[in-house]
């Protein structure tokens, strides 16, 4: 459940406008995060923050357009924080990138912003770990998170210098895929060993998947080419 914001004083409609807005899209994202697109409604939405239909009809053209509000709201910060995170580490290392370096900058800034962040970020991971999956999710991550996911991939392939572009990126559809069902925290883990691990637990994963991460790529190093036989000697 959504916890109330505390209340303030509003000095203008300004004020009154942004903090009605902020209720919005607070409650949806928690809603999205749980049901997805199509599990929710905009009654569903007003009836989370405890106003009027029509409120939220007046903010937003119609439920995509909320959706893809909610979606870019944190996007943003998120991007941006990890592509900072990657320039730095870019200079840091100059021509001696590692992938696992890259990898931290990458996924440990994110990470760290969700857990520092609170409550309502962490709705926000499990919103995009739900859409992440969908057409319309996957849409808006084109849109939001190319140029940083490129960015990093960019940064891997110096590191990773003789590997094929296909195994690069499919090293990255493998990392994506593990980020995303650590953000959804579903708590299977937490069944699957018995409490020993939680998936809320994200000090433990920022420890473990980017070297984890590293060591698949890494795994991945290019065979040499068999040797042909040469062809044998047909006897006359």
């Amino acid at each position: 459940m959504v916890k109330p914001q505390k209340k303030r004083v509003l000095r203008s409609k300004a004020d009154q406008r942004a903090n009605s807005i902020e209720q919005i899209l607070d409650a949806a994202e928690y809603l999205f995060s749980r049901n997805g697109l199509h599990g929710v409604s905009l009654r569903d939405v007003a009836q989370q923050v405890g106003i009027h239909t029509t409120l939220v009809h007046y903010y937003f053209k119609d439920k995509q357009d909320l959706f893809e509000s909610v979606f870019a709201r944190r996007a943003s910060i998120s991007s941006e924080g990890r592509m900072e995170a990657l320039h730095k580490y870019e200079e840091d290392a100059g021509d001696n990138p590692t992938v696992e370096g890259a990898l931290r900058a990458f996924l440990d800034t994110d990470l760290d912003l969700y857990v520092e962040r609170g409550e309502y970020w962490m709705n926000y991971a499990a919103f995009c770990a739900r859409v992440s999956n969908t057409p319309e999710g996957a849409a808006l991550m084109d849109v939001h998170f190319d140029p940083v996911v490129l960015k990093l991939l960019e940064i891997i392939k110096r590191a990773l210098p003789g590997y094929s572009d296909a195994d690069i990126f499919w090293g990255y559809h493998f990392v994506t895929g593990a980020l995303m069902n650590t953000y959804a925290r579903t708590g299977r883990i937490d069944r699957l060993s018995g409490g020993l691990c939680r998936s809320d637990d994200f000090a433990a994963v920022k420890q473990r998947m980017a070297p984890f991460m590293a060591a698949g790529f890494l795994s991945l190093k290019p065979q040499p080419a068999a040797k042909s036989k040469p062809a044998a000697k047909r006897k006359k």
